[in-house]
């Protein structure tokens, strides 16, 4: 039962980083603001990590770069706030 049900909640996950990147690709176009841009690219690139966790399930293993995926969208929101301050002051 505990199986199905994760694979159920990264399912949702999925979908739901798909659908929030889609949110801040709408705003992204409407404003030409690059930190939506980036929020959009990072929520994408977050369901792209869940949709490789969905795939490598069936084994429990552990794979460092599966993981390393998340801070490169950190990262991608980070330099975008610091380049949005950066850019103001």
């Amino acid at each position: 039962m505990i199986p199905h049900l994760s694979i159920a909640t990264s399912g949702a996950v999925f979908f739901g980083y798909v659908i929030i990147a889609l949110f801040f690709c709408r705003f992204w176009r409407q404003t030409g603001t690059r930190l939506f841009a980036a929020f959009s690219l990072a929520f994408l690139i977050l369901a792209i990590e869940r949709a490789m966790i969905l795939t490598f399930i069936a084994e429990p293993i552990n794979v460092p770069w599966i993981y390393s995926t998340r801070l490169l969208a950190f990262l991608v929101i980070a330099e975008a706030i610091w380049a949005m301050n950066r850019r103001r002051s």
